[in-house]
């Protein structure tokens, strides 16, 4: 079963968190085979913040994002999205959660091919069995600049506008916490920019948590905080980020020793 502890145990689990992780460690493979993806992380977010994670390739970026989002299961640690533990929840409890609670973006976009703009974005809403409610989703789609594409199917779309149903299918559940993966990395400069102007919407306009992980120091500089990750463990915190002193510090880390945020 999913549990609710955030208002029992708020040394751990403070009000205002939408992410607590606390030791999370994940590793692939077996006995002297194993890769340790990610090695006790421990760390929190605000609700309403909007945080891009980094580091260079197999550095356990997607691995700490799959986990948080209850996507795959931590070998030892504990998981908590607003306020509620996702540690030892069954299947069903997860995906039932993930469908109410949380949001997702992908850089594949994830799309059916066979539904249009708008049949694609009520459908997480269909899938948990809620009340689809039209006028909201078009309200959204508008706001995201695909009111006019209501009908057309993804193979109509440029990148950029996939992408935006995409972020168009995460808000429409309203969901407290949206994770987005690399979600500009197969776009154009300004198709991007669009899109991380949505994600930074969503946080200050409508109060949603947006974690992201991604490669890019431009893409790091709309977030509010970044993490860097190495090895597994976290390698420091930067607030207020620019794209040149994200760069600065992606060249070097590893130079301090990790930490908890």
């Amino acid at each position: 079963m999913v549990r609710n502890r955030a208002r029992h145990d708020p040394r751990t689990e403070p009000a205002a968190e939408a992410l607590r992780l606390v030791k999370v460690t994940k590793s692939y493979g077996a006995a002297e085979n194993a890769v340790t993806a990610l090695d006790g992380v421990t760390l929190g977010l605000a609700r309403g913040t909007f945080t891009a994670v980094m580091g260079p390739s197999g550095s356990g970026k997607s691995t700490l994002l799959q986990c948080a989002a209850g996507l795959e299961r931590p070998d030892a640690g504990i998981v908590r999205v607003d306020g509620t533990e996702l540690t030892g929840a069954g299947e069903t409890d997860l995906t039932k959660f993930r469908r109410g609670r949380v949001g997702f973006v992908f850089q594949q976009y994830n799309l059916l091919e066979t539904l249009t703009v708008a049949q694609n974005t009520v459908l997480p809403l269909k899938l948990a069995g809620r009340r689809v409610d039209r006028r909201r989703a078009t309200e959204i789609l508008t706001a995201v600049g695909l009111g006019d594409r209501l009908g057309h199917r993804p193979d109509q779309l440029s990148g950029g506008q996939r992408q935006r149903v995409a972020i168009a299918r995460a808000l429409v559940a309203e969901p407290r916490v949206i994770f987005a993966d690399e979600p500009t990395g197969a776009l154009d400069t300004r198709s991007a920019r669009d899109v991380l102007a949505l994600l930074r919407e969503a946080v200050r306009a409508h109060g949603r948590t947006v974690v992201m992980v991604t490669h890019d120091p431009v893409a790091a500089s709309w977030a509010d905080s970044v993490l860097f990750l190495a090895d597994g463990r976290l390698a420091g915190r930067m607030d207020a980020p620019t794209a040149d002193t994200v760069a600065e510090r992606l060249a070097h880390l590893g130079d301090d020793a990790p930490v908890g945020v």
